[in-house]
C-alpha cells in the first residue's frame, strides 16, 4: 500500500505527514485482500478550507483509494486538520470493510 499525500493552501510538515501515515497505515489489514506487489494506492490531500457559511478555520482532507475495478473517495472536513483526518479514517475503514464484505460473500 503507498500513501501519496497532497497539501494544499498551507505547507506538509513532516510531523503532520507522519500523523497521515500512522492513521492510515491502520487500513493496511483491512486492504491486504487487494494489495498484491504495492498495487494500492491511497491519494490523500488536505487543505485549509474557507467556506462564506462557516466561521473560523475550516480544514478538509480528502481521499481517493484505487481498487481493481473500484475507486473509493471520502471527503471530510474539521476545526482542526487532526479531527478532519481523524474522521475521514473511521469512514475510510467502514467504506473498504462494507466493500471487502461484498466481495468475501461472492
Amino acid at each position: 500500500m503507498r500513501i501519496q499525500i497532497t497539501a494544499t493552501g498551507f505547507e506538509l510538515t513532516p510531523s503532520l505527514k507522519l500523523f497521515v501515515e500512522e492513521k492510515l497505515g491502520g487500513l493496511e489489514k483491512i486492504l491486504k485482500h487487494w494489495n498484491e506487489n504495492d498495487s494500492v494506492i491511497i491519494r490523500i490531500e488536505i487543505a485549509k478550507n474557507t467556506k462564506h457559511h462557516q466561521k473560523g478555520e475550516i480544514f478538509y482532507a480528502e481521499a481517493n483509494i484505487d481498487l481493481p475495478k473500484k475507486i473509493i473517495r471520502i471527503e471530510e472536513t474539521g476545526e482542526d486538520m487532526h479531527e478532519a483526518i481523524d474522521k475521514l479514517r473511521d469512514r475510510l475503514k467502514n467504506e473498504v470493510s462494507k466493500i471487502k464484505e461484498r466481495a468475501v460473500d461472492y
